[in-house]
């Protein structure tokens, strides 16, 4: 009897709650950042390289000091990726109309 009142209460919790929203959030937030990495790294940055002229692909651009080499282009491609990702983020909840309303602004 008890371990069926703990299962009640447990799927009680997860319907309050909003687990299931946040576990299809969770899995959806990873297949977009997947997405957007993808058309950084396939798309973005061998164009960029290509209008920049000193390398095939952007995550590849490095300079020399002295005898250490700076990678910067991995760098760089890695800020466009999080930059996309954000902007997408920010869409899909202005889309979905998800941020908080302040009621005391109104």
């Amino acid at each position: 009897m008890q371990m069926r009142k703990t299962f009640i209460d447990f799927f009680d919790f997860i319907r309050t709650r909003g687990v299931v929203g946040f576990a299809v959030g969770f899995i959806l937030g990873r297949a977009v950042s997947d997405l957007v990495g993808s058309f950084v790294s396939d798309i973005l940055n061998p164009l960029i390289g290509l209008v920049l002229g000193r390398f095939n692909d952007l995550s590849s651009a490095t300079f020399d000091i002295a005898t250490a080499t700076i990678a910067y282009g991995k760098f760089l491609s890695l800020v466009i990726n999080f930059l996309l990702l954000a902007l997408v983020v920010y869409f899909a909840i202005k889309f979905l109309r998800l941020e908080k309303i302040d009621k005391a602004k109104q």
